[in-house]
């Protein structure tokens, strides 16, 4: 069964690991990679990555992107987005903090920001969700 707006976007605002996915070109399948990424309801999405990485050239170069999370407990449930790249910026470290808060313990939170930023300059890509899919398949108990 599918989601209602509200609870799509209140799903996607949870912290999720997402698999983002951009076109990697012709003859090649997307880039499909796991990624941390940051939402509130009713605006766009961010993700942080590499400046200059390959996942940047690929989503500078396609302008779209296609976010998706998911989960199987208390019941089957995925959200996907797709919309185009609506800005890319450097990555504040408070920024970064506050992506990074949603998946790293507090107390590991100033060491692994220190760890992760020793990789060099991050950048902030910004997505306007503009087509969802999402659906809430239930749980064992509903199947059968």
């Amino acid at each position: 069964m599918g989601l209602s707006v509200d609870e799509r976007q209140a799903f996607l605002a949870e912290p999720h690991v997402a698999a983002i996915s951009v076109s990697a070109g012709a003859d090649r399948a997307p880039l499909t990679v796991p990624i941390w990424y940051y939402y509130t309801a009713g605006g766009d999405l961010w993700i942080p990555t590499g400046k200059g990485s390959r996942k940047h050239q690929l989503i500078e170069a396609a302008g779209r992107v296609t976010l998706m999370v998911d989960r199987e407990q208390p019941t089957v449930r995925y959200v996907s987005v797709e919309g185009p790249v609506t800005k890319i910026v450097p990555l504040e470290h408070d920024q970064h903090r506050q992506v990074a808060a949603r998946y790293i313990p507090e107390e590991s939170l100033d060491g692994y920001l220190k760890y992760s930023e020793g990789y060099g300059e991050q950048i902030a890509v910004y997505v306007s969700p503009e087509h969802w899919l999402s659906a809430d398949l239930g749980g064992p108990e509903n199947w059968g």
